[in-house]
């Protein structure tokens, strides 16, 4: 934390705290205005844009056929939007298709739809943590659509047809990098106006890595990251960021908003 950056003595640690929040445009206003009411200077660099699915047709048809499954699996809330959108259009969600979550955002999205996840882990949001409950063990014999956007984890479709069942992926959606100007984000860096990154997505992380240059990346290496799950805090490790790394139990606003709050009294105790 830096003289520059006006951090205050508020008793609200994040309160000065120059933020750099790299969610997805479309998604990130929430989480931005949360952080400015505690206090923080925003600065938005979106690192990620959800795109349509390369191949819609095959989205479609798979909707067509909802019905025929077993369960539905989703993998992240841009799953829930994509796939809910185009699934309640003209009808009601299958009776007899289960939907399984995972992630407390993926399930709040479902919830946002009316409807709630039948199947998801109260703790550790991942794949492993799905796969490990009662619903995901006995699937033999059952058909089971997974809804997740481009180039996902295989670890849950692999596992679930070792355990019998018939695995459909669908694509919802597509990840790209947006084509943003970083002049702004370098200027904020050299005048050390950001205290802390936060970050929900690995493949964000290696983007935001990637466009900074090498100029950049000795800046970001140095600066405290917050994060969305352990495998970032991986990644953050392998493009070796030295500064603290705060975890944050989920990637959700609420989540990232307490670890961050975390990070920043750590830092304000060092600093004291």
């Amino acid at each position: 934390m830096t003289a520059e950056s006006g951090v205050s003595n508020s008793p609200d640690p994040v309160s000065g705290l120059g933020v750099l929040v790299t969610r997805p445009a479309e998604q990130a206003e929430p989480f931005c205005q949360a952080l400015e009411e505690h206090g923080a200077r925003v600065l938005r660099f979106p690192v990620l844009e959800i795109l349509a699915p390369s191949d819609p047709t095959n989205l479609r048809a798979t909707l067509e056929s909802l019905d025929t499954f077993d369960i539905a699996v989703f993998i992240s809330p841009n799953a829930v939007q994509r796939v809910m959108n185009l699934a309640l259009a003209d009808r009601s969600w299958p009776a007899g298709t289960a939907i399984a979550a995972i992630g407390n955002r993926t399930a709040q999205e479902l919830k946002g739809f009316g409807c709630p996840a039948d199947i998801a882990p109260p703790r550790r949001f991942d794949s492993e943590a799905l796969l490990a409950l009662p619903a995901m063990q006995d699937v033999a014999g059952k058909r089971i659509v997974i809804f997740r956007g481009d180039g996902g984890r295989e670890l849950l479709g692999d596992t679930l047809r070792e355990r019998g069942a018939e695995v459909t992926f669908a694509e919802a959606y597509r990840r790209g990098r947006p084509e943003g100007d970083t002049g702004e984000l370098m200027y904020a860096f050299s005048r050390g106006e950001v205290d802390v990154i936060t970050i929900t997505s690995g493949e964000g992380l290696r983007n935001l890595y990637e466009v900074v240059g090498k100029l950049g990346r000795m800046w970001l290496r140095k600066t405290p990251l917050v994060v969305g799950s352990g495998r970032i805090a991986e990644v953050a490790a392998e493009l070796g960021f030295k500064a603290p790394v705060e975890t944050a139990e989920d990637p959700t606003d609420v989540a990232m908003l307490a670890a961050l709050q975390r990070l920043a009294r750590h830092l304000l105790d060092e600093g004291a």
